[in-house]
């Protein structure tokens, strides 16, 4: 007892929970931002668009990182060896947000949020048969908690009538089950890259993959929505605000997958809608629930329950770690500064890039 005590006052469990709670706000933030932007005076949809800016960001940002940490000819050897992997990774990012984001516009609102809760089941299942994770009761048990807490919070808004009608409800409650699922995909080959390969690599390539397959998606679909936008400072700065909120997001995720889990990231991320609350409280004159504060107890408390135990290691066969040697033998001009970042360590909680 006084073990699994210390695993919950431990300075990692703290740092895990907290970041877990960082990205949750990171979530309320876009999702408020995007709200602004649909229901200003010239209201504003051009999700593919907002997502590119993201991409666009994260691949200038972190491929720089990698080019100052391994070199060019580092960061080509990167490329011809690892491309695929990341290529990967970026089409199932990219796709698995086009598909929520489309189910919006044909499922209900409540819909769309109990489908949206598929991803963790889905996460669970994955990280035991691809990541081989070995699971305890007292983790199944923090999950059902967790999921106990999202029930509440959609029961809470049917009480409240937050229901809004959809136009095709079986073509968007697949639309939401697909992008779920992409997602669950998506968090869980995170996870299995992170913890073979620099986060700083992770990141730089899934912006500069991701921006090229969002551009194109852009081009074919919200060419002409982005010439009719009337760019005023307003939604210019809910642009900003939003990418800033997602940027932080894909920064940090990649830490809290090497220190904890997918499954941990997605239970963390369920307490955004009572984030969203509290600040719709005081931006769209939303009104509190009795049972949002249920909701939020339990989801706080299938955390916790979660890790009681520390989460498993994952036991798949780290395949990408071998490459790091050849990077090594990517030369550059004598001259120039090449230094090779080592693999990080699998999982000690202390190596953050």
């Amino acid at each position: 007892m006084q073990q699994r005590l210390a695993n919950l006052c431990s300075r990692k469990f703290l740092t895990i929970l907290l970041l877990g709670q960082l990205l949750s706000l990171c979530i309320t933030a876009t999702t408020i931002f995007t709200t602004k932007l649909a229901q200003g005076d010239n209201p504003v949809s051009i999700p593919t668009t907002q997502s590119f800016l993201n991409y666009l960001v994260l691949g200038i940002v972190y491929t720089s990182v990698t080019i100052y940490k391994k070199g060019f000819w580092g960061w080509i050897e990167i490329m011809r060896r690892r491309a695929l992997y990341y290529m990967l990774f970026a089409v199932i990012d990219v796709e698995g947000n086009y598909f929520v984001v489309k189910a919006y516009n044909y499922t209900s609102l409540l819909s769309a949020m109990l489908l949206d809760a598929w991803t963790i089941p889905c996460v669970v299942l994955l990280s035991v048969f691809f990541l081989k994770m070995r699971f305890i009761r007292y983790h199944y048990l923090g999950v059902f908690l967790a999921m106990a807490g999202m029930g509440f919070l959609i029961w809470s808004d049917m009480e409240a009538g937050k229901d809004f009608p959809g136009s095709d409800y079986v073509k968007g409650d697949l639309f939401c089950l697909l992008g779920a699922t992409l997602y669950a995909v998506s968090n869980v080959y995170q996870e299995f890259l992170v913890r073979q390969t620099p986060l700083y690599e992770v990141v730089g390539q899934l912006g500069f993959w991701a921006t090229i397959l969002n551009g194109i998606q852009l081009a074919i679909l919200e060419r002409n929505e982005i010439r009719n936008v009337n760019w005023t400072p307003e939604v210019v700065g809910y642009m900003v605000g939003f990418d800033v909120a997602l940027f932080m997001m894909y920064s940090v995720s990649p830490v809290l997958f090497r220190l904890s889990s997918a499954t941990f990231f997605n239970l963390s991320l369920l307490t955004s809608d009572f984030y969203g609350l509290i600040f719709g409280i005081f931006l769209f004159n939303s009104k509190i629930n009795k049972l949002y504060p249920i909701a939020y107890v339990l989801i706080i408390g299938g955390i916790v329950v979660y890790n009681v135990y520390p989460a498993p290691e994952p036991q798949f066969k780290k395949i990408l770690q071998g490459e790091g040697r050849h990077e090594k033998d990517a030369k550059v001009q004598p001259d120039s500064q090449q230094n090779d970042a080592p693999v990080p360590p699998a999982y000690d909680g202390s190596a953050m890039v």
